[in-house]
């Protein structure tokens, strides 16, 4: 039985051992899931390592066959084959532990949450304490100061009228500061009770935890020392085999496979020219049928017997009778002179050519070379197996012996890989892929060629866009077109980009628009920043430049504040909705005081900072910070997720964040990251059309736009609305409805309306006309871009409810703008 420590540790003074248990609960299954992830990549690694040395195996197999040392490839074949196979087997192992684990998480899952319904009473009787606790506090400072100010009264002779009215406040404070110490003592009673039998609950569950984790420990564990004492007795037998490949045998093996016979050469002696018969030339000499090359002049005296000519025929290796005989008989044989010397026959030069071999030489002082006569005869067809053909050991010998020298046209680069060379080459030409909506750029030279044809469509009703009637004379609409023009490629090049209002970022990767900072709050516990927030997983800091900061008591619930900042992109194609693409993100950011930040540090266990994420059965996806937050799944539902921080790593970032700009009144965090569902059109706060008819002398420009509060959380005014298009063909002269400002240096018109809501004319639905006089027409119809923003609402409608005590929420702020919104034609 093990010693009851939770029981006996969790208690305090601000009753906050319970919520300490109960996290810690739930970080057992966070140890589980990365102990799940640890023999997974162990796994990996076994299984990385077993392919390695299966190539290292088929290497060793293909190295050279010849020489002495050949036989002990074949050792380190087998023996790294079967090391290769000891590894696999360890992967096949540790694939069936991690199915174990995983079944343990999913029963952990179920166990904590059938816990948390059983310690519900718990949580309540905790809750009733710490309210009962300070009520109690404060009770007991009304009854001391009553008390005192019926003393002082009595001391210095107040009206006795003024003594019986303080008298009678300090009765009722001293009956009010009465019953909350018995409302404290049953509420002790009751908490003392549910919170003995939730400790050592929590701690059985922790000892189950952790004897069921030092069980896959173990399993884990005997699998690699298995591996081991099996690598242990490959590596054994791998030196008994290097031992009993003795250097004799290697020896033995080579002489017998390699060995040219066991004959040696016979004695030859010395003979005695005969001069009379040399000269007479009668009797043919049995001699070599070449001579040294290089001589003019040979010695006769190497006479050999006639044995000699067919070891003359396996020249080169090649078998004997591969290149047939030669008649020695009929050869061309020379003289010799007194002094052992050849005598160059008196033949016909153009018979020599026709019947003789020439041996060349490159001796300097001899002037054609030796003629022979060689006759070499056709080898006959053998119809046999054992045809005469050089063996497998003499080609390979021969062909060891070639060099061949690199080629530099196809050498790889240093440190380049096979997959990167095999890697497909990206286009440079511009394309829609994947509807990715942030890749788009109005403004981009390569966007039109690519808008007209690669953006894919989804169904959605055409919604009634009404219209106002066109009030002057002097611009005529124009009619709706059947048939879009295409856009041709570059037709905004050469358009200034140096100053650009409100127009989307011109960038070509896919990154989303940075968001608006936070707005600032008027108040001592509100929200403010000048900081966007950031895309990446680590947080950032937020500076405020707002009022002084907040003076916190350790006692009392601290403050923060959230806000939720969406980026809504949307592309418009003409008049039809069905190709309309749209895709909203959005960030949720929280602040802290800077006084929060004392209370962390100086509290070794600060309360757990819990909350909902609510409203998100409309988010695609959810990216919360992993440095900072957990979350449990199993206790979420479809329209709402639980998280809860990191303490110990919050109080690190926020003393951090404290020490880089101590002079910070709030301290802004990113919390989570996510991208709402959209419903292509309908998803858009703003509806857009867009009509063009250009000729050579002018181009008219029809925009319709429409305000739908459909796609709202909480129907709000477009505050800041922006439209701007660039025209090219030379503009000389314009005339738009309503008014709008043309720059002629950038060549472009821009409008700026008044806030559009459901209480603008027509509902917020209208048009803008346009018509340009051209020096240089006709003009390629543009991509148009829209800039808007909302204050107080959201596309999405997530929002944020803190759990648990400890904290309370003191403003919560929402917006949300547009990141890229256009339209084409």
């Amino acid at each position: 039985m093990i010693t009851p420590y939770f029981l006996e540790n969790f208690w305090g003074e601000k009753n906050n051992g319970f919520d300490v248990l109960y996290h810690n609960m739930k970080h057992g299954q966070i140890s589980s899931k990365e102990l799940t992830d640890f023999i997974r990549e162990r796994s990996t690694i076994e299984e990385a390592y077993a392919r390695s040395m299966t190539k290292l195996a088929k290497s060793a197999g293909n190295f050279s066959q010849l020489g002495t040392f050949a036989p002990v490839w074949d050792v380190f074949k087998t023996s790294t084959e079967k090391l290769a196979s000891c590894h696999m087997e360890l992967v096949r192992k540790l694939q069936e532990l991690i199915k174990e684990v995983q079944k343990y998480v999913e029963e952990q899952a179920k166990a904590h949450k059938k816990t948390k319904e059983e310690v519900a009473s718990t949580l309540e009787a905790v809750q009733n304490i710490q309210t009962t606790s300070q009520a109690l506090q404060k009770s007991k400072e009304i009854y001391n100061a009553k008390t005192v100010e019926q003393e002082r009264l009595r001391k210095e002779g107040a009206t006795q009228r003024d003594v019986d009215k303080a008298g009678v406040k300090a009765k009722k404070a001293t009956e009010t500061y009465k019953s909350y110490v018995e409302k404290y003592a049953t509420a002790k009673s009751e908490f003392e009770q549910k919170m003995a039998e939730t400790a050592q609950k929590f701690q059985d569950i922790e000892e189950n935890h952790i004897l069921h984790m030092k069980e896959i420990i173990q399993s884990y564990s005997q699998s690699v020392d298995e591996t081991h004492i099996q690598i242990g007795e490959l590596h054994n037998e791998f030196v008994r085999n290097i031992e009993n490949t003795s250097v004799e045998s290697l020896i033995h093996k080579l002489a017998e496979s390699k060995g040219t016979g066991k004959e040696r050469p016979g004695p030859i002696e010395f003979e005695e020219c005969n001069a009379a018969i040399a000269t007479e030339g009668a009797k043919p000499r049995k001699r070599k049928p070449f001579g040294i090359p290089g001589r003019r002049k040979d010695k006769d005296t190497d006479s050999t017997e006639s044995t000699e000519v067919e070891a003359a025929n396996t020249a080169n290796g090649a078998p004997p009778g591969y290149y047939g005989a030669i008649d020695i008989q009929n050869a061309n044989v020379p003289q010799v002179d007194a002094e052992g010397f050849c005598i160059r026959p008196e033949a016909n030069e153009n018979d020599a050519k026709e019947n003789s071999f020439y041996s060349s030489s490159d001796s300097e002082d001899e002037d054609e070379p030796r003629k022979f006569h060689v006759e070499i005869k056709p080898v006959k067809p053998n119809n046999g197996t054992h045809q005469n053909q050089a063996t497998i050991d003499e080609l390979k010998a021969s062909i060891g012996n070639i060099i061949l020298s690199p080629t530099t046209s196809g050498q790889m680069r240093r440190n380049q890989s096979s997959d990167e060379l095999a890697k497909p080459r990206v286009p440079t030409s511009y394309e829609l892929t994947n509807n990715d909506l942030l890749s788009l750029d109005p403004f981009s030279p390569t966007l039109a060629a690519g808008s007209s044809s690669s953006v894919s469509s989804t169904t959605v009703p055409v919604p009634n866009r009404p219209t106002t009637p066109l009030t002057a004379g002097a611009l005529v609409p124009p009619p709706r077109p059947s048939s879009r023009p295409k856009l041709p490629t570059g037709k905004l090049t050469g358009i200034n980009e140096i100053v650009r209002p409100f127009s989307p970022p011109k960038t070509s990767n896919a990154s989303p628009p940075p968001a608006a900072p936070l707005a600032r709050a008027e108040s001592s516990s509100s929200l403010s920043s000048n900081a966007s927030l950031s895309a990446g997983n680590t947080p950032t800091v937020g500076t405020s430049r707002g009022p002084s900061p907040v003076t916190l008591a350790s006692q009392d619930a601290l403050p923060i504040a959230v806000a939720f900042t969406e980026s809504v992109n949307a592309y418009f194609k003409g008049a039809d909705p069905t190709k309309c693409i749209v895709k909203i993100t959005g960030d949720m950011t929280l602040s802290f005081p800077m006084g929060i930040i004392k209370v962390f540090t100086t509290n070794p266990s600060p309360a757990v900072l819990t909350f909902k994420l609510k409203n998100t059965s409309r988010l695609e996806q959810i990216l919360p910070n992993q440095q900072l937050l957990y979350s449990d799944p199993s206790q979420s539902d479809s329209n709402s997720k639980d998280f809860w921080f990191n303490m110990q790593a919050l109080t690190s970032y926020l003393r951090k964040a404290s020490e880089q700009n101590p002079a910070a009144s709030y301290y802004n965090v990113d919390i989570l990251k996510y991208q709402v569902q959209s419903d292509g059109i309908h998803s858009t706060p703003l509806n857009l059309a867009i009509y063009w008819k250009c000729t050579p002398s002018a181009s008219e420009l029809r925009v319709d736009y429409r305000y739908n509060p459909e796609s709202m959380a909480i129907p709000g005014p477009l505050s800041n609305v922006q439209i701007l298009v660039p025209v090219d063909g030379g503009v000389t002269g314009m005339q738009s409805l309503p008014n709008s400002i043309w720059n002629s240096e950038q060549n472009k018109c821009l409008w700026k309306l008044s806030d559009i809501s459901e209480k603008s004319e027509n509902e917020g639905a209208g048009t803008l006309r346009a018509k340009f006089e051209l020096s240089d027409g006709p003009s390629s119809p543009s991509t148009l871009a829209v800039q808007f923003m909302n204050e107080g609402s959201t596309l999405s409608g997530v929002d944020m409810e803190l759990q648990g005590t400890g904290y309370r929420l003191s403003l919560s702020k929402k917006r949300f703008a547009t990141g890229r919104y256009m339209a084409d034609c």
